[in-house]
């Protein structure tokens, strides 16, 4: 097996990104930085084990870590680690439903577990009840993989389950389906659950060194448990960190729920629409203005642009130029494409039109709004990019049936050797691993999972998927088995392409999942209705077990760097899967309740624009209309310019060799151009771009100051404002919200925000 290049080893680069984006964000400096040393309360802090990462070996678990108790499920880890997880789940349900971006919980449950616990378990005795007693990086992980299983499966709730809601296809208010949503979540969450849990020895230890899963994001975690937990001055750079996160969180909170009340003034700058302002509502930049171009102060997505780096930042950015300045203004001016008035007898502001209606009238092939032309040939991209991607990891195919046929002779010959005291020739031949492909599991026999733990959980899933799917949802037996088996498929690559690339390809399988489903719903001549709900409710069980799975076996990678027990990970896991069960739905429903705007196609603006709703939505009906609803320039459109993306994606995985390598970070990245297509909001990319490039300057000029403090405050901001976004939906149902009845719109277009 060939050594790892710097690009798949994340001891020499590990730039967290897992986010609905790219890992090409820019390499980050790790030689000695002298010039700028991180300073602690007067004196310079060392970052301990920094200058080792590049020659160690990522399959190999950390053999530094400090002694720790066997029993770390405790009451303080699960308790912090499911309010981390809660905080980041209602971070992605409002983050989601703007823009259909999720994030991980991993890096902000490794550090605010460590900045809380580590000052109560010195402050008191072992013997105080609960929050007393050493804490490790062991417990630090359990508290970080109970934050990432109680903050995840959200990402159905940001697009299948609304989906549902804007086709008609459930009651006319989510809060009498809440017990049906629940039932939903908890059977698809425990099914990619319990899947998982053998994934782990597949994933992490038999192939990880053939498919050089190094899983940059859970590495990068269990490298900052690894260095906060270090004896000399980890304590100080946690603190560091929690501090940086802290004044984010609070600074991000404060904003968005400060700014609803002088919305125009505090968050949105509608700089176009005050210079038709100041030129007496008679110039051309009322054109620009239609079309979204302003700035938002949105600290989510400067984090975002601080997390995933230049190219993603640049990418979204020219997409949408490309999108909503050039196409979107030459299909208004051929007639290819048409507005609404949004203030008709408004005599000052009767330009002011709205482009991103996905309403019935905009929703037609004889006059399509611009975003309803331009969604199809973005999530063409989208879903051609994703397949590209998995394509060209055609190599993985290979070993996993090699591995799979490899671990079929080990038990075949440990059987013919229990019978006749000696192995078979061939079958010991055929289930040796080569040595250097090895991967020595450091957890002992009596800390796996054992099999009766999960595989009757794994059959109880499967049959209570099907009786819940048949019972609450009128799904046939047949096509929810189809959905299980379609979720074991995709769970499989996804989890390969997360330990790649970092990126977990959700979007390929959702839509590949509602692609075969409306093939069988179409061969069986199910009414339109019927089929777009079960291909929704199919895609969201897929969807659901693929993400659970991918996350939970990343979780298993920052325990195997870490040593933990896999069985007290396995529990850990289990408990905070509880929480995001009950917490999606729930925070769904907070979401529609206060803005209705969400799950109604007509209304003229709405603050979320459900760009992942629009995808699901659009391909539920394309693939069980009776005809084909895309405009045929857009469909025409939509072929080309997947055709090109794909090609393009081809070409960045063979064309940038030897001396070219260094160019690789430059080419765009087309599955977030297609997601600009889907997303008339502007201004993101834009946002994107005010947290991207001050931190690539800041990465280049001290990357040991942005590794201590850049990754922690770009998940305060993230955090912050998803909470702020709580708040403000709790204050709308209230009635106390901005700016109608309170606050003012002053400065922004025709008096509306």
């Amino acid at each position: 097996m060939p050594p790892l290049t710097e690009k798949e080893n994340v001891f020499a680069k590990h730039t967290p990104t897992n986010v609905s984006g790219d890992s090409n964000s820019p390499s980050m400096d790790r030689e000695h930085d002298t010039k700028n040393p991180i300073m602690y309360n007067g004196e310079a802090v060392e970052v301990e084990g920094d200058e080792d990462f590049s020659e160690a070996d990522p399959f190999v678990p950390f053999d530094d870590l400090p002694e720790e108790a066997k029993r770390i499920i405790t009451i303080r880890a699960v308790l912090l680690g499911c309010i981390c997880g809660a905080l980041v789940g209602s971070s992605n349900i409002y983050l989601g439903l703007k823009t259909g971006w999720t994030f991980g919980a991993n890096l902000f449950g490794a550090i605010v577990g460590f900045a809380v616990i580590k000052p109560l378990a010195k402050a008191l005795p072992a013997t105080f009840p609960i929050f007393g007693g050493d804490f490790g990086p062991r417990e630090n992980n359990i508290v970080q993989t109970v934050a990432t299983a109680s903050g995840g499966l959200s990402n159905v709730f940001v697009s299948a389950i609304p989906a549902l809601y804007t086709l008609n296809l459930m009651s006319d208010d989510p809060q009498k389906d809440f017990g049906r949503l629940i039932c939903l979540t908890i059977v698809s969450g425990y099914f990619g659950f319990a899947f998982a849990t053998p994934l782990r020895k597949f994933f992490i230890i038999y192939v990880a060194r053939e498919l050089r899963l190094v899983f940059p994001t859970p590495s990068a975690t269990a490298m900052t448990i690894r260095s906060m937990h270090a004896a000399a001055t980890g304590a100080a750079l946690a603190k560091l960190k929690m501090k940086a996160l802290s004044w984010a969180f609070a600074g991000a909170l404060l904003l968005r729920v400060v700014s609803q009340y002088a919305i125009g003034i505090l968050w949105d700058w509608h700089i176009f629409a005050w210079f038709f302002i100041w030129g007496n509502h008679n110039n051309l930049a009322i054109h620009v203005v239609n079309w979204g171009w302003m700035i938002e102060w949105t600290p989510a997505f400067i984090g975002v642009g601080m997390l995933t780096g230049l190219n993603t930042a640049l990418s979204f950015f020219g997409g949408s130029v490309l999108a909503w300045a050039i196409i979107g203004p030459a299909l208004i001016h051929q007639k290819m494409a048409f507005g609404t008035a949004i203030v008709p007898d408004d005599p000052k502001w009767g330009e002011y039109m709205n482009f991103g209606s996905l309403g019935l009238a905009a929703s037609n092939k004889e006059t399509p709004s611009p975003r309803f032309w331009m969604l199809w040939p973005g999530v063409l991209l989208m879903i051609v990019v994703s397949f590209t991607e998995l394509f060209l990891q055609y190599k993985v195919f290979w070993f996993i049936c090699k591995a799979i046929y490899r671990a079929c002779c080990q038990q075949a010959n440990a059987l013919y050797r229990k019978k006749n005291g000696a192995g078979h020739p061939y079958l010991e031949k055929r289930s040796q691993q080569k040595q250097e492909d090895l991967v020595e599991d450091p957890a002992k026999p009596e800390e796996m999972v054992p099999w009766w733990w999960w595989s009757p959980l794994l059959v109880l899933m499967i049959v209570l998927i099907c009786v819940v799917m048949g019972v609450q949802y009128e799904m046939p037996v047949g096509m929810s088995l189809l959905s299980v088996v379609l979720a074991f498929v995709f769970s499989f690559l996804a989890i390969q392409c997360t330990g790649v690339t970092d990126i977990t390809p959700l979007t390929a399988a959702s839509k590949a999942s509602q692609v075969v489903l409306g093939g069988a719903t179409k061969a069986e001549g199910w009414v339109p209705a019927d089929a777009q709900r079960l291909n929704l409710l199919g895609g969201a069980i897929a969807n659901m077990g693929a993400n659970q799975a991918s996350d939970l076996v990343g979780d298993f990678r920052v325990g195997f760097l870490l040593r933990t027990p896999p069985n007290q990970q396995w529990l850990a896991q289990g408990l905070g899967t509880i929480v995001a069960c009950f917490l999606a739905p729930a925070l769904f429903i907070l979401f529609a309740k206060a803005y209705p705007c969400i799950l109604d196609t007509e209304a003229a603006t709405c603050a979320f624009s459900g760009p992942s709703v629009a995808a699901w939505r659009a391909v539920a009906v394309a693939v069980t209309a009776d005809t084909f609803p895309v405009p045929n320039s857009s469909g025409i459109f939509s072929i080309v310019f997947a055709l090109f993306g794909g090609a393009m994606t081809v070409f960045r995985e063979y064309a940038y060799k030897g001396k070219w390598e260094k160019y690789r970070v430059y080419h765009p990245n087309f599955m977030v151009i297609g997601l600009s297509f889907t997303l008339i909001q502007t201004y993101y990319g834009t946002a994107m771009c005010i947290g991207a490039i001050p931190s690539y300057f800041w990465m280049k000029r001290n990357p040991k100051s942005f590794d201590i403090y850049g990754f922690a405050i770009a998940a305060g901001l993230i955090a912050g404002e998803g909470i702020g976004g709580v708040i403000n939906a709790v204050f709308q149902i209230a009635g106390i919200a901005g700016p109608d009845p309170y606050g003012t719109t002053i400065a922004c277009p025709a008096g509306m925000c």
